[in-house]
């Protein structure tokens, strides 16, 4: 026998590559039970029948917050979010078409997650996106253009309201969100999705009309936002490039 022989036919390279093999194998199982513990099982077909793919699901396991309290994945709680949608085809896999208002049928650009309904916070655990009125530390350089009291435009080119105040990113010094006053209450206008104006004195947005904005998901305090709520507020505003008018909807011609 050559060295490094066991036998005649098995020499310590073919145990180590077989070892290899065997490894590899039950790793790819592995990862592949820990990347279901979010999103499934699938929903799948018109029937909407429920499939935990090739591998099972794995075994629950207890998430540790840093609030203190825990989670399990995957939850038998229900993970979907509310939806007024069909299938656009018969086949599984077709896209979903809204039902009634493309805006509140959070499908498509328009979908969120279920994110807690809860305020991220920093890492000293107070909330972390607030208007200015409640950190005055915060304020804006005096080189750049304070959009507060500026007239909202929408894709319709018609006002939608006034900024009221910014809310600012205490973690990343950054602005979120500008606050609009759409007279019968405000609403929270993404800070990506808007275009200040210097000269005009306006805040330009094209993703969603005017008379849309008094429809943008609300917040219940009106100092803080919840992660559940800027999931849909950001989903109502990506509805928007799609669903804000019948024309978005078709194909370029």
């Amino acid at each position: 026998m050559n060295a490094g022989s066991i036998t005649s036919n098995i020499d310590v390279a073919q145990v180590v590559l077989y070892t290899f093999w065997i490894f590899f194998a039950l790793l790819i199982l592995y990862l592949r039970g820990e990347d279901k513990r979010e999103g499934y099982p699938l929903v799948e077909g018109p029937r909407n029948a429920t499939s935990d793919g090739v591998t099972p699901l794995p075994r629950p396991k207890i998430f540790r917050l840093a609030d203190g309290n825990s989670m399990s994945a995957p939850s038998s709680a229900a993970n979907q979010p509310e939806f007024s949608a069909r299938p656009a085809a018969v086949w599984p896999g077709a896209p979903l078409l809204p039902n009634g208002d493309p805006m509140g049928g959070g499908v498509g650009p328009g979908s969120y997650a279920l994110r807690r309904d809860i305020p991220d916070v920093t890492i000293n655990g107070e909330p972390r996106i607030v208007p200015l009125r409640v950190d005055p530390s915060f304020g804006l350089d005096s080189r750049d253009p304070d959009p507060r009291g500026m007239t909202v435009i929408g894709a319709d080119r018609a006002a939608a309201g006034t900024v009221g105040d910014i809310w600012v990113d205490r973690s990343e010094v950054v602005i979120r969100y500008l606050e609009v006053d759409v007279g019968a209450g405000s609403v929270l206008l993404p800070m990506g999705l808007a275009r200040i104006d210097r000269r005009a004195r306006k805040v330009r947005v094209d993703a969603i009309l005017a008379s849309q904005f008094a429809n943008v998901p609300g917040h219940r305090n009106p100092d803080q936002v919840t992660l559940l709520e800027e999931d849909k507020i950001y989903g109502y505003y990506g509805g928007g490039k799609l669903y804000a008018t019948p024309q978005r909807a078709e194909p370029f011609a």
